[in-house]
């Protein structure tokens, strides 16, 4: 099977928006200080600037779902891609906690250690490969449950210094880790969070193999379902983001703040509003021909040699 030009296209589109968002943290002159979607003090560019790059980081881990898909089906057996699997999300984790961390921090003693999204990638990549025997239509099942249900955890009345408190908080929400004195691990990227997303993109994988207009249907549909769920769940302010949206001092901030959702971990809002642009773009992407095309797969098909 040759390669799928418009995932090529949507991880190039989003890889030069990732740009955007990474400049602007490193030569931003009041970047550690000013929170870009904090609505008493930013503004509306410098919010839109952040919130389009939300868009990345899902949209990595959702097409590596869709591409882990595509490789099992091209591939002679389970078992011998299930070892690609494992090998590739070793080697992931590896770099995130080496290259990518003296990258980021210049820190030969690597005293701050983060779980980003490259290492989620590598743990989605490794626990995948021990349900390659699954259908997808059973995987993308999960990841739905997931996505829509992991929000609940909070609520759950569990103490504080509970085992099963203690081994869900890293796998799904925020969490520091002091290593030693002078050493501290960083859950940035919660993976069983993550790895919802991950199975929802497998499951997606099947829609490449049906006819291009039945294809264009099913993602302009989702799309539209994802964001009018989106739309719905957070003007009712019950459930799906532990942020909930209020009346600003003028239209368009309130408009900044129904849109303004939770990253880390990603809520079910973020993950609908977010994936919902990302089924547009591809659909978007299935007629984008010419130099542009040509452009953005350049970044596309490369995409961790362009981020590292």
């Amino acid at each position: 099977m040759k390669r799928i030009s418009s995932i090529d296209i949507t991880r190039g589109i989003v890889m030069v928006i990732m740009a955007i968002d990474h400049v602007r943290d490193l030569i931003h002159v009041d970047s550690l200080t000013q929170n870009p979607t904090n609505l008493e003090t930013t503004t509306p560019i410098l919010f839109f600037t952040r919130f389009v790059t939300h868009l990345c980081a899902p949209t990595f881990v959702f097409l590596a779902g869709t591409s882990a898909y595509l490789g099992l089906i091209r591939s002679d057996e389970i078992s011998k891609f299930r070892n690609f699997l494992f090998k590739r999300g070793i080697w992931l984790i590896v770099l995130e906690f080496t290259l990518v961390m003296f990258g980021i921090f210049f820190d030969i003693g690597f005293h701050s250690i983060m779980f980003e999204v490259i290492a989620t990638i590598g743990f989605g990549f490794i626990l995948l490969g021990f349900l390659l025997n699954f259908s997808s239509r059973k995987l993308g099942t999960v990841g739905l449950l997931i996505i829509f249900c992991h929000n609940l955890l909070p609520i759950i009345p569990l103490a504080d210094d509970s085992i099963l408190k203690t081994i869900l908080t890293p796998l799904f929400g925020f969490q520091v880790y002091p290593i030693s004195q002078n050493h501290t691990f960083f859950v940035a990227y919660p993976p069983l969070t993550w790895f919802g997303i991950m199975l929802l993109g497998f499951s997606f994988g099947e829609i490449f193999s049906f006819s291009e207009e039945k294809r264009k249907a099913i993602l302009l549909y989702t799309g539209v379902l994802s964001l009018m769920l989106f739309a719905i769940l957070r003007f009712s302010n019950i459930y799906g983001d532990p942020s909930k949206w209020q009346f600003q001092k003028t239209n368009l901030f309130s408009f900044l703040s129904f849109i303004n959702v939770t990253k880390y971990p990603p809520s079910l809002l973020f993950c609908l509003i977010m994936l919902g642009i990302m089924f547009f773009i591809l659909r978007f992407a299935e007629n984008l021909k010419g130099k542009i095309a040509a452009f953005l797969s350049v970044y596309g098909k490369v995409p961790m040699f362009y981020f590292l």
